[in-house]
């Protein structure tokens, strides 16, 4: 992809690191990792490593995170706002929460009742999203490359042409399992872009015991 990333993680304007504010944040409500990963659906060893700095969240985790801090998400990443119908291929800002992770294209728009949010997707090879489960639904549809989805333990490898959509509590999660990057269209019901008024107070549906009590594999991970 040979666009330049124009907005996104909120460093390069003077911030610290992500991993940092949101140690900061966490520590200043008083939280543990654990509290913090169980109310946002994740793993504990994940929330350690985006405080360390060693791995980057996707959209809808850092959302999740930014909620049970009780902050808007763009206390940690500037996006793109809105308001027109139509976005131009050559003129769409692209943004990422942090180097060499996804870089996002907003597609939708932001007006009164709106319930979809869409983005186009450039992920790179040998990317793997971590297991989440929120409110909402979701379609991944492979514009160019492939990806692989687990859904509630269920692998589904899709390829150009190909997609999914499923109830977005489920655990679920993604990776890129080409040799080289991959292009998706994404769309969901969750407030990824944070438009929605009060949006930092929206609950999170953590990943929890289902489905004739199995747990899921984020709560697994969380229990190791």
């Amino acid at each position: 992809m040979d666009e330049q990333v124009e907005l996104g993680e909120l460093e390069a304007a003077g911030h610290h690191p992500l991993g940092e504010r949101l140690r900061s944040r966490r520590r200043s409500l008083g939280l543990t990792l654990k509290e913090v990963a169980d109310a946002a659906g994740l793993s504990v060893g994940f929330i350690s490593q985006i405080e360390r700095g060693i791995t980057t969240p996707s959209l809808s985790s850092l959302v999740s995170v930014a909620r049970v801090l009780e902050v808007h998400v763009s206390e940690f990443l500037s996006q793109p706002r809105l308001t027109v119908p139509t976005t131009r291929h050559d003129q769409r800002p692209h943004y990422a929460v942090g180097s060499n992770s996804l870089v996002y294209e907003r597609l939708s728009a932001s007006f009164p009742g709106n319930v979809l949010r869409s983005v186009i997707i450039h992920e790179p090879p040998g990317y793997r999203s971590e297991p989440i489960a929120h409110e909402g639904e979701e379609i991944f549809y492979v514009l160019e490359g492939g990806i692989t989805v687990e859904v509630e333990g269920e692998v589904h490898i899709l390829e150009a042409g190909d997609s999914i959509h499923f109830p977005s509590t489920d655990v679920h999660s993604s990776w890129n399992h080409t040799g080289a990057p991959s292009t998706i269209l994404h769309t969901c019901t969750m407030d990824v872009f944070g438009d929605e008024p009060g949006s930092a107070a929206h609950s999170v549906v953590p990943a929890v015991r289902k489905k004739g009590g199995r747990k899921t594999s984020a709560e697994n991970k969380v229990k190791q």
